[in-house]
């Protein structure tokens, strides 16, 4: 699975368990530690562990399982898949830790439960509805 693939793939994992403020960092050409970096924060360390069982579980289905597992501490995990790492952080700790400022020259994306509906691939079961339009009154 190519890397953006990969990290969009993990940020619909995230937000699949109500994770915030998921941001996708786009490091290539910056670093050649990894391409991207999946930034998200939740509410506890429930929701971090959470968080952290479905992205790892659901990229495994999809034949990707995460090379590496770290956790700092209960406020803080991360998945590292090489190409894509995920740090999940508990609001406070997302906040002292910044990435998003120490890795200020990123190209960053947020992702958001609509841009995940707008990339699912749309099945027979759902078909595309027409588009109506409406004429402006004056």
């Amino acid at each position: 699975m190519k890397s953006p693939v990969l990290a969009q793939a993990v940020a619909r994992l995230a937000l699949s368990k109500k994770a915030g403020d998921v941001v996708i960092m786009d490091l290539r050409g910056l670093t050649t530690m990894t391409d991207f970096f999946v930034v998200c924060s939740a509410d506890s360390d429930v929701q971090i562990r959470a968080i952290a069982e479905a992205v790892d579980e659901g990229m495994r289905l999809k034949g990707a399982a995460a090379w590496h597992k770290e956790s700092g501490s209960s406020s803080w995990v991360l998945l590292d898949f090489v190409d894509v790492v995920v740090h999940i952080f508990h609001r406070s700790t997302r906040v002292f830790y910044n990435l998003e400022k120490l890795w200020g020259d990123a190209k960053i994306r947020r992702a958001t439960d609509t841009a995940v509906r707008k990339t699912r691939p749309r099945t027979a079961a759902s078909p595309r509805r027409a588009k109506t339009r409406t004429k402006a009154r004056a």
